[in-house]
């Protein structure tokens, strides 16, 4: 099993309100190999609030297949904030 992280600065206060997003089902759920997924939230940092996403995996590969699927292109396409300004940070 591989445990891979995504580390996401957000704006403060938005992490908690974000972070059901990534545990949301969808095709992620479906995909071969995945097995779950989990979302940590580190706040009242200096400047921004943290989001941890945890993938757990059965072999790198899952992932790999994950990451160039239709499906991971369409879930990172969409804004999800109606034309707002995005509250992650470094994008």
């Amino acid at each position: 099993m591989i445990i891979v992280t995504n580390r996401i600065k957000m704006k403060s206060g938005f992490a908690e309100k974000m972070a059901p997003m990534f545990t949301k089902p969808g095709a992620l759920q479906q995909m071969d190999g995945f097995v779950k997924v989990e979302v940590w939230i580190t706040q009242n940092l200096t400047e921004y609030d943290e989001l941890n996403v945890n993938m757990y995996w059965n072999m790198m590969e899952d992932f790999t297949q994950w990451k160039n699927s239709d499906a991971f292109k369409e879930s990172h396409s969409r804004s999800g904030n109606s034309g707002e300004e995005s509250p992650m940070l470094g994008r």
